[in-house]
């Protein structure tokens, strides 16, 4: 769509500058606390409410065997939770439990937090207004990519 040259120079700099907060924010992991895989089956499903395994492994791009381990583990510290499918009672469903979406809210309170801090630390009141204007379009970006 776009025939600015400057784009692509723009998408470089936006993939490794989110490549690096992604990264970032990875690294502080607490004792315990879901792996990746994990997280990632977690909040699909609360972003998009229940779903089958191989729906899951199908929207992560991994194998229905490596889903069925994850959710087990989900399952097994009651993060998720296996249900007959109502409309077809030999498909199983797998959602997300209450305990399951705290522990999503409270990884992404701490997340969330620490970019506030970053910002309050070490950005200026103007660098701040740039960036509460960019933040809708990099969602969006995130959301077609």
């Amino acid at each position: 769509m776009a025939e600015d040259p400057d784009v692509d120079e723009l998408s470089a700099m936006l993939y490794t500058g989110i490549s690096l907060l992604v990264r970032r924010l990875r690294q502080v992991a607490e004792q315990g606390e879901p792996s990746l895989p994990e997280r990632a089956a977690l909040s699909r499903l609360d972003r998009h409410g229940p779903a089958t395994a191989a729906e899951l492994a199908r929207a992560e791009q991994i194998t229905p065997q490596s889903m069925g381990t994850t959710l087990a583990g989900l399952q097994a510290r009651g993060l998720v939770e296996r249900r007959a499918d109502p409309a077809d009672g030999r498909r199983i469903i797998m959602s997300l439990t209450k305990a399951g979406q705290r522990v999503l809210r409270q990884k992404r309170d701490a997340r969330a937090q620490r970019i506030s801090n970053a910002l309050t630390e070490r950005f200026s009141p103007a660098e701040i207004k740039k960036l509460r204007a960019a933040a809708p379009l990099i969602e969006r970006l995130g959301e077609v990519v």
